[in-house]
């Protein structure tokens, strides 16, 4: 059985792995490592030990505790679902949009399909 917190870091390494358009291969080049070690990382069977996050969070351009970020509240974080492919694509093609306005009125148009969905 994998410790959850493991699976959390796992968690929060993939989406934002995903959300800079890495693939695991990528990633795993950029840190020295294997691809496999990545998916390990990232489906918690492997722990990350301080110093390979420390590295994996200056690769991925995020704060150490970004990892952690949602755990501390413990059950009340459990009826939350992760973060799917799709959904961080739709956000990282959506950040790249300049002009604010349009941002906005996208935004606004996906929560209505959500609220009728």
């Amino acid at each position: 059985m994998y410790h959850e917190t493991d699976v959390h870091i796992g968690r929060r390494l993939r989406e934002r792995r995903i959300a800079l358009g890495l693939s695991q291969s990528e990633l795993a080049e950029k840190l020295g490592i294997s691809f496999q070690q990545v998916q390990k990382y990232e489906s918690g069977a492997n722990r990350i030990s301080g110093s390979r996050l420390w590295d994996i969070s200056r690769v991925v351009d995020a704060p150490v505790a970004f990892f952690f970020d949602g755990l501390e509240g413990g059950a009340s974080n459990q009826g939350e679902r992760p973060l799917d492919r799709q959904t961080l694509e739709i956000a990282r093609a959506v950040n790249m949009i300049d002009d604010e306005e349009v941002r906005s009125q996208l935004i606004r148009l996906v929560k209505v399909f959500a609220k009728s969905a």
